[in-house]
């Protein structure tokens, strides 16, 4: 902050600190390892504790030449932040992988991990838990960690604190003085000195006096002194003082919207979330919102962003208790929710114009017929801005949907159109992180209203993330949980699913006889309801397992029969990749005449198909198999076709398993 006044004492000790000798070492006790400077910088809400560690971080930035990360640990409404969302945002600040559904010991070793060698300040801000702060130190003594709490942070060893009280006089009038301009304050600066006493010198209380001040250019400063002195016993505190000073000369609209913003999830607003809860235009609800910035209400953010500060969310909570009932409170919370979801919607339509074909313009102007200009994005990198830096508040939208528990129908829509917009625009795979928590939101509302259908859906993609990320185990587990529910909603599909995922998984832990057993279960269930793609797909994939069991005969079998399922479908690339499978097994069986006929056969499909790849891989094999065979010449002849085909690459000519 460019308006940071006082505390040159404080800073200097921050400063100072960094390199004093640590407790263990005068106590002669030895350290279990090197660990990164712990600085705290400790004060009530209001207190300008992340002013004065934003300041500090400033001055010491040229010591650490790798740079600034940042994370909060408290929600404005006073949750506490999930540490493993935490060191995510810290590794995301890094530009490290984050595993979807790894857990926080993993995710704390990974960060430690990416920290090694560089010199990085973390900020951590708002810590309510010293386990949280724990889990984010680098073992890196090179890093410095600058915390803000509101206490100590007992358990962390050889901590800085640097506790905070009100400013001095000069200094709180100097703050007023940048707020109301030196006019005001030169002509009564007794006046000025009083304020700055009945504010306690507290910055977020002169911050909102100052802001009154600026917005009402005829009012006295000693006037506003004296309405806080007078206030009534029942309010307590500086900021109490000053916050009602500021509510009470609002209009009563304005004062309504103030009320409401603690519903906006993980206080983050923009006009959409203030329209959407006072039920007022977006062109509104964002003056109202720049003129409680001006008073010192909300802070300013970048990308049209606004902030609600966290030592004024529990008055505006209190308010929001007393004085609106809870039917309107759930009102102003659907209309909040039902405006993100179409701004979702509006978003993920935007990726419909990727190609820019006629077809994918006739969808996007569909989608968007009706919906309002406001709602609308003039283009996709316009769409995708406004997801990357509203996600934090889309992803808390979610999860307060979800934990309310009387929005449910809401709840998931909203979770359905975030699932679409990410996917749409970043990817599934670059999505993963998030996905992975909105469908642990989906299950959560699935199992609490047996909706068996979304619940078997949430289980797979879940276990699908697990088995990407390597936690084969936990895929199987929810794989079999998927199957339970998919036999409850009778729905075929999910069941025929979970049943090839179960399969699936057991033979990543090269359990053939299991592996075996419920890919035969899938492929049952194929054969049954005549579902012919499934049945070629099973086919290849009981081939693979018997392949790697050394069941040479019953591979083969499984192959045929794919590739007849294949020929029956007019899949002809898929006929092709059946086909070149069984010249491999024929191979390993000993057959290689039939292999050398099998790959020949499946060398003219994969030309009638167009399908180079599989063309130049088939070559190679048959130069292999003729190489085994005695023949170099017509070997060489084969190896030189696939050169023709696809080049030098030895990666372009790789077959890829029937069951990929």
């Amino acid at each position: 902050m460019t308006d940071f006044v006082g505390r040159r004492r404080e800073l200097k000790e921050l400063r100072e600190d960094i390199a004093r000798t640590g407790l263990d070492t005068l106590s002669g006790r030895k350290a279990k390892a090197p660990r990164a400077r712990v600085l705290l910088v400790a004060g009530r809400p209001g207190s300008g504790r992340t002013a004065l560690a934003e300041a500090f971080v400033r001055e010491v930035a040229g010591d650490y030449p790798d740079g600034l990360l940042r994370v909060r640990l408290t929600a404005p409404g006073g949750e506490p932040v999930a540490t493993e969302r935490a060191v995510r945002t810290l590794l995301e600040g890094l530009g490290q992988p984050t595993p979807p559904g790894a857990g926080e010991d993993d995710l704390s070793a990974a960060l430690r991990d990416a920290l090694v060698g560089r010199r990085v300040i973390l900020l951590v801000d708002d810590a309510a838990d010293p386990h949280q702060v724990d889990a984010l130190l680098p073992d890196t003594p090179e890093c410095l960690v600058v915390v803000t709490a509101e206490g100590p942070l007992t358990g962390i060893p050889d901590v800085r604190p640097c506790t905070l009280g009100g400013l001095d006089t000069h200094s709180a009038v100097a703050m007023l003085s940048r707020l109301i301009g030196d006019t005001r304050v030169a002509v009564d600066p007794r006046a000025a000195e009083s304020l700055a006493e009945e504010c306690g010198g507290q910055p977020a209380a002169l911050a909102l006096a100052g802001g009154w001040l600026a917005a009402h250019p005829k009012a006295a400063v000693a006037d506003v002194a004296k309405q806080l002195h007078d206030m009534p016993p029942g309010i307590t505190g500086p900021l109490g003082r000053t916050f009602r000073l500021v509510y009470e000369s609002l209009p009563q609209p304005a004062q309504r919207t103030l009320r409401l913003l603690p519903l906006a999830p993980a206080g983050i607003l923009d006009s959409h979330t203030a329209s959407a809860l006072a039920g007022c235009s977006v062109a509104a609800a964002q003056s109202t919102l720049e003129d409680f910035a001006g008073l010192g209400l909300v802070r300013t953010a970048r990308d049209g962003l606004f902030l609600l500060p966290g030592c004024l969310a529990p008055m505006l909570q209190a308010l929001l208790e007393a004085k609106e009932r809870p039917a309107e409170v759930q009102l102003a919370r659907a209309r909040m929710l039902e405006r993100t979801v179409r701004l979702l919607t509006s978003c993920r339509a935007m990726t419909e114009d990727a190609e820019g074909d006629e077809e994918s313009g006739d969808r996007l102007r569909e989608r968007l017929d009706g919906m309002p200009r406001a709602l609308r994005f003039p283009d996709r990198r316009a769409a995708a801005t406004w997801l990357d830096t509203r996600l934090p508040a889309l992803t808390a939208s979610a999860a307060v949907a979800v934990a309310d528990g009387g929005l449910d129908t809401l709840a998931r829509r909203l979770v359905a159109a975030l699932v679409r917009a990410l996917a749409g625009h970043r990817g599934t795979a670059a999505a993963a992180p998030e996905l992975y928590g909105l469908h642990r939101l989906v299950l959560d509302v699935a199992e609490r209203r047996d909706l068996h259908r979304e619940q078997a859906a949430a289980l797979l993609n879940l276990a699908d993330l697990d088995a990407e990320t390597g936690r084969t185990q936990e895929a199987l587990e929810r794989y079999r949980a998927a199957l339970v529910a998919g036999k409850a909603a009778k729905d075929p599909y999910a069941t025929g699913r979970a049943m090839e995922s179960v399969g699936g998984a057991y033979m990543e832990l090269a359990d053939w006889p299991r592996a075996s057993d419920w890919f035969g279960r899938a492929l049952s269930q194929a054969l049954a309801r005549g579902e012919r793609a499934d049945e070629a797909r099973l086919y290849g994939r009981l081939g693979n397992v018997h392949t790697y069991a050394g069941r040479y005969g019953e591979a083969l079998r499984s192959w045929r029969a794919a590739a007849a399922g294949y020929r029956r479908l007019a899949d002809v690339p898929g006929q092709a990749k059946a086909l070149s499978e069984m010249a491999r097994v024929q191979e390993y069986a000993g057959r290689p005449e039939e292999s050398l006929h099998t790959c020949r056969e499946a060398i003219e499909l994969a030309r009638r198909a167009g399908d180079l790849r599989l063309q130049a891989a088939l070559q190679v094999r048959l130069a292999d198999t003729l190489d085994r065979l005695g023949d170099p010449a017509a070997a060489r002849l084969h190896r030189s076709a696939a050169d023709r085909l696809l080049g030098d690459d030895p990666a372009a000519c790789e077959i890829r398993s029937g069951s990929d």
